[in-house]
């Protein structure tokens, strides 16, 4: 197949969205697929744009993929309106790469939400030439401006969801991660029969068990004796990471007990400041570190942190908890009732369930995993990994279901119906 790939992030990101359309393509690439992807210059978490690819337009191979990178508006402090503008100046960057393209045929475009509003661009391309667009959403973006408060007036919500709405009954087919995220894709109109389930997976032979002894624990001074709870992922203001902090401020009469930070985000300097002003001691703050030393890295903690504010339930799917899984550890996680986290982690023994915003919750859970207690919360994790988030097999799935689904088709063909 002939693919282009559109979204704001992609590889070498680390983290997010970028890592997994990274290896998206690069899966594509491998088993034959002729694979291009308009993106931007890699800036997420840090929201800077990485030293080697400021300037203009550029483009590279990587992984066998033709990579053509725009420049956009990248602000310093993520506010509601800047979002808006660092979004759409990539969408106006990109018609550079889109207008040629729109004379050239391709089998299958994907677009990667959020922004929400790529599909605008490549909706053309289905009109002129009948090419299948496939909408992929990680993130709700936009339920998640309104019910974190991110964006706060009424007319300007109203645009975007009816924009949003649009785009979706507009592409061929909509592709999200989890059932939570299809149920409110559903709410907007669409069929839940014709909402292709494609979730993140755990690449093996990058994310695997590791010995203690071989873990990054050393490397960071920390021996045996030390009991370390790790938050690694992005420091932003879904995740309520303030709890983080009041947690580490109650058990500070624990000994050899340290919070590690690890990552970047809109909201790290806050915490720094919020950190020392409180004078904590048992916390430290890291970079983010090498890709090929992930599995070293979470298998240094004793007890992992997967942390959502309540109002962001099913609008994103923590991609963390994955490889959290597949090295074996033992993960506190936010996550209220009814809610797709929720049913997933307590339904598979994935790691213990505590409320959202309740920081006595959060600390009972806490000392609880320390002591021994929780252990069999996390039971199943292992099971889960192998026969859940195989790598191979899920984007082998969703790779017959794009070739079955070709231009030469009139109508889209879903084989779990």
């Amino acid at each position: 197949m002939k693919i282009l790939i559109y979204g704001i992030n992609y590889a070498p990101e680390l983290t997010g969205i970028g890592k997994y359309t990274g290896e998206l393509a690069s899966y594509f690439a491998s088993v034959g697929d002729e694979v291009e992807v308009i993106t931007a210059p890699p800036y997420y978490p840090r929201w800077e744009v990485a030293e080697a690819y400021r300037g203009g337009y550029r483009q590279e191979w990587l992984a066998g993929v033709r990579v053509l990178r725009c420049p956009l508006y990248v602000p310093r402090e993520v506010t509601g309106l800047r979002r808006i503008l660092h979004e759409f100046s990539f969408v106006l960057s990109s018609l550079r790469y889109w207008i040629p393209r729109y004379f050239r045929p391709y089998d299958m475009i994907l677009c990667i939400s959020p922004p929400f509003h790529l599909p605008y661009l490549a909706l053309p391309h289905k009109w002129l030439h009948g090419t299948p667009v496939v909408n992929h959403i990680q993130d709700l973006q936009v339920d998640a401006a309104r019910d974190l408060g991110i964006i706060r007036q009424p007319w300007l919500l109203r645009l975007l969801e009816s924009a949003e709405r649009w785009a979706l009954q507009a592409v061929s087919a909509v592709s999200t991660i989890s059932t939570g995220m299809r149920r409110k894709v559903v709410n907007k109109g669409l069929n839940p029969d014709e909402i292709i389930l494609f979730p993140n997976w755990v690449d093996k032979d990058l994310v695997h068990p590791v010995a203690r002894a071989e873990s990054a624990r050393r490397d960071w001074g920390f021996d045996d004796r030390d009991r370390i709870v790790l938050y690694a992922g992005n420091l932003g203001e879904k995740q309520g990471l303030e709890n983080v902090l009041y947690l580490a401020d109650r058990l500070r009469e624990l000994p050899n007990l340290t919070f590690v930070i690890i990552g970047e985000g809109g909201a790290k300097t806050r915490l720094v400041t919020q950190a020392e002003s409180l004078g904590l001691t048992n916390v430290i703050f890291k970079p983010l570190q090498p890709l090929e030393r992930l599995a070293a890295t979470l298998a240094a903690a004793d007890v992992h942190l997967v942390l959502q504010k309540r109002a962001a339930a099913d609008l994103v799917m923590p991609s963390k908890l994955t490889n959290i899984l597949a090295v074996g550890g033992h993960a506190l996680i936010t996550a209220e009732a009814g809610t797709t986290l929720y049913d997933l982690v307590d339904e598979h023994q994935l790691g213990t369930l505590v409320e959202p915003e309740d920081l006595d919750a959060l600390e009972e859970g806490l000392r609880g995993i320390l002591s021994g207690a929780r252990s069999q919360d996390a039971a199943g994790a292992e099971d889960f990994t192998a026969t859940h988030l195989d790598k191979e097999h899920i984007l082998t799935d969703f790779r017959t279901v794009l070739s079955l689904n070709t231009k030469q088709h009139n109508t889209w063909i879903f084989p779990h119906k």
